[in-house]
């Protein structure tokens, strides 16, 4: 696992977090979830579940930003969704062909128009996740979400790169340059949202909605829960607990240690993979990253694949993929195994550069013989799609089709009486044998 940096363990102290590597191998790890089925959305919101939340959680290289709320945790699945790397179907979240792509492309391809995507999206309104901020699914009370969500992505494109900013600050900043991602849709919207009590804890009294507690709210929740976990911006924060007081003043605001998860979200820094993100530079130039442990896999000659320390569940998934599980820490490759994954939509590239970052040493020649000979098999036999088969009624009646010359460029003869016609010729097909005086039955 990537290493965290990391402060002191108290709860008061600010924790730096370098996420820009991090999201990199967290992008994998889900994408390695979604493709073992083992992701699952509300139909109806199409949010995660419970056990889907903590299923990533467990798979993110370095954890959630805190041990018991889901940020990154409920992004990832959202992202995907977004990102069109992921379709929900049953209530299951199946990779895409872009998804599958993404499994062996540099994650940084992926994670840059993902960011762009998302600030697209209509899946979310982003605030919707304050939730101790009640009355939001009232009628005409919130704008649309997009066009907030674009401001807050000017003002991250408005950081330099490698500086940290204060919370504090760049709130200023973005009201001093008028970057005002306005939550509600007018001051009698105000009136129906509210903390604790609908009427005396409405936002509507004069004093109690200031540009913190709202446009604030939904600006943490955006760099917090999105920009961070795709790893755009590094950033510091606390426990959310006590972080903030800007509500304190509000009625019920005394009954609430805080008012959303993101308030501990102190300070921000572009660092590079945001900055090729958002479009300040043309290329990724990433940096330094920390050392990975080396040899969490040993690939053996007799094709055993051994994990004496045991593996993250996103890489067992991987490895239960394109090998058969002999034990919890031992899996053993075979042609049928590797043909099965090629037959479920994988790549051999995909184990290839898991291997290459994984292992101990080198595949052994064994090895790397059984996967040529697996690529070789590959794509031999191939689905060009359906088709329409046509019967005619002997073999004389096939050949007058055929040698007509309008009918021999729409379909092809198979066999003696039948003849195969493509979809989107069909209707062709269909005139030109009427003419020909053999209507299509």
């Amino acid at each position: 696992m990537i290493p965290v940096e990391r402060q002191q363990e108290s709860t008061d102290a600010p924790q730096v977090r370098h996420t820009e590597h991090e999201s990199q191998a967290s992008l994998l790890a889900v994408l390695r979830l979604c493709a073992a089925g083992k992701l699952r959305c509300s139909e109806k919101t199409r949010r995660p579940g419970a056990a889907t939340v903590a299923a990533v959680a467990d798979a993110l290289e370095g954890g959630d930003f805190y041990e018991h709320e889901a940020i990154a945790a409920f992004a990832w699945p959202m992202l995907l969704q977004a990102g069109g790397l992921a379709q929900l179907t049953g209530g299951r979240l199946g990779l895409t062909p872009r998804g599958r792509a993404a499994l062996t492309r540099p994650a940084h391809l992926t994670i840059a128009p993902l960011w762009q995507r998302w600030l697209n999206n209509s899946l979310l309104d982003e605030f919707s996740r304050v939730e101790e901020i009640k009355g939001q699914r009232a009628a005409n009370v919130l704008t649309v979400a997009k066009p907030r969500r674009k401001i807050v992505g000017q003002a991250l494109a408005c950081l330099t790169p490698g500086e940290w900013t204060s919370i504090d600050g760049l709130f200023a900043e973005m009201g001093a340059t008028g970057l005002n991602p306005v939550v509600h849709r007018s001051e009698r919207a105000l009136w129906k949202l509210y903390l604790e009590d609908p009427q005396y804890g409405s936002l509507g009294y004069d004093g109690h909605h200031g540009w913190s507690l709202l446009q604030g709210r939904y600006t943490l929740t955006v760099l917090f829960e999105y920009a961070a976990t795709l790893g755009l911006i590094d950033i510091e924060h606390v426990a959310p607990e006590g972080a903030r007081d800007d509500y304190r003043h509000n009625w019920g605001g005394d009954y609430l240690d805080r008012l959303s998860r993101y308030d501990g979200l102190t300070a921000v820094r572009l660092n590079p993979l945001g900055a090729y993100a958002v479009g300040l530079t043309d290329d990724y130039a990433p940096s330094p990253a920390p050392a990975v442990p080396s040899g969490r896999i040993t690939v053996l000659a007799n094709f055993d694949i051994v994990a004496l320390d045991g593996l993250p569940s996103a890489d067992a998934l991987l490895l239960g993929t394109f090998a058969d599980s002999k034990s919890d820490r031992v899996w053993t490759l075979s042609t049928a195994s590797l043909l099965s994954a090629l037959d479920r939509g994988h790549t051999l590239d995909e184990f290839r550069r898991y291997a290459d970052q994984a292992a101990s040493h080198p595949l052994p020649q064994t090895v790397t013989t059984l996967l040529d000979d697996a690529a070789r098999r590959t794509g031999r036999l191939r689905d060009t799609g359906q088709v329409h088969l046509i019967e005619c009624e002997d073999e004389a009646l096939a050949a007058l089709v055929v040698s007509d010359r309008r009918l021999r460029a729409l379909c092809t003869r198979l066999g003696e009486r039948h003849l195969v016609v493509s979809p989107e010729q069909l209707q062709a097909f269909r005139k030109a044998t009427r003419v020909l005086g053999y209507p299509l039955g």
